[in-house]
């Protein structure tokens, strides 16, 4: 099937294809996660549970952000909608690097300000969960 016959956009077929080749960087980074678990890596309590926190969301977020990237895309929204919907890709990267950054600082018992990317992604997370809802009911 050449692309003119293709039913995902290029745009979001390259863009599935960028997020699904960063899976393989979180995979790698639940190494780092057991040696925490493991002892191998010194870290506060405060530090392990973010360390989790940050790993899970990413997981889980750059998986919802696929699938709301090919609802969104198969079937056919676009404008501000289908835009805003990258939302949740943003906050793939935005809530676990808060979780992560905020207490990258060695023996962190409070996290930094860096938290603030936390909620930043949060934000892009509402956003990006809105726009493609609204987007796609509106269709």
């Amino acid at each position: 099937m050449d692309a003119t016959q293709a039913l995902l956009s290029v745009p979001a077929a390259r863009t599935v294809g960028l997020v699904l080749l960063t899976m393989v960087f979180i995979a790698y980074g639940g190494t780092f996660l057991l040696r925490v678990v493991r002892g191998g890596f010194p870290a506060t309590d405060l530090q392990k549970a973010f360390f989790r926190a940050g790993h899970a969301h990413a997981g889980v977020l750059v998986t919802l952000g696929i699938v709301v990237r090919l609802a969104v895309d198969l079937a056919g929204v676009t404008g501000l909608a289908s835009t805003l919907a990258n939302g949740v890709l943003w906050a793939a990267v935005l809530m676990p690097a808060g979780f992560f950054l905020s207490v990258a600082s060695k023996g962190a018992v409070r996290p930094s300000r860096l938290i603030a990317l936390l909620w930043l992604g949060a934000g892009a997370l509402a956003v990006g969960l809105v726009a493609a809802g609204a987007g796609l009911l509106s269709l």
